[in-house]
């Protein structure tokens, strides 16, 4: 029994220096590749992007559709996880209620799917994330990680395939157009989308110089 416990603790202390130690590596260095990179069945295409060279309408684009409490809470929303608790108690179409931190721990440092040992683990490098990232580092890397289509990874690579220019030169409408694909890239289209995702993508463009006037995205543009 002390083995055992012996074995547990020196594992649970190796366990947090190699990921803090991970996790701040990241917040300097590009991540190179990712789980969800390595298993996907598709030819690769990506190309990391600094922050400060990507338009302002895609991070103003994915705080308006995915997170717009982004620069205040610590890595977790507790209402929209409430909400999303209560929307699928009730049955139909799964809501998540993930914020762009854990999102990019996930795309980061683990795998896609679900299950309570993963969550576990997302929540734990969300935590680190906060600690460690700035919240514009947690941007720029949920940016350039972020599956934008089939085999297509962040929004530089995104802007090449869907509209042949730079991240930096998209429009509001074309980042909310790339923005309202994310959360299902391989099914939603970008370029001439309708139905459900052109909606979408037209109320993500409005709520852009919302996030705009109301300094939504005061804690990566000053």
């Amino acid at each position: 029994m002390m083995r055992a416990i012996k074995f547990l603790f020196k594992f649970g202390i190796y366990f947090i220096l190699i990921t803090v130690a991970w996790v701040g590596l990241y917040a300097i260095v590009p991540p190179p590749i990712t789980a969800t990179m390595i298993m996907d069945e598709n030819s690769i295409t990506k190309d990391w992007t600094s922050f400060d060279a990507i338009s302002p309408n895609m991070a103003r684009a994915v705080i308006a559709a995915e997170d717009s409490k982004f620069c205040n809470h610590n890595g977790f929303d507790t209402e929209a996880i409430q909400k999303a608790f209560e929307k699928n108690a009730k049955g139909g179409r799964i809501r998540g209620g993930s914020t762009i931190s854990q999102q990019v721990s996930k795309n980061a440092f683990l795998w896609q799917g679900g299950g309570f040992f993963r969550k576990g683990l997302e929540a734990y490098f969300t935590f680190l994330v906060e600690t460690i990232w700035s919240k514009k580092r947690i941007m720029e890397v949920y940016l350039n990680i972020a599956e934008t289509g089939i085999g297509t990874y962040g929004v530089q690579a995104g802007a090449q395939r869907y509209f042949k220019k730079d991240a930096q030169d998209l429009t509001r409408i074309e980042a909310a157009r790339i923005a309202a694909a994310l959360p299902l890239p391989k099914k939603r289209a970008v370029i001439g989308a309708s139905g459900f995702t052109r909606r979408y993508g037209n109320t993500i463009a409005a709520r852009i110089n919302v996030v705009k006037r109301d300094k939504l995205d005061s804690c990566i543009y000053k």
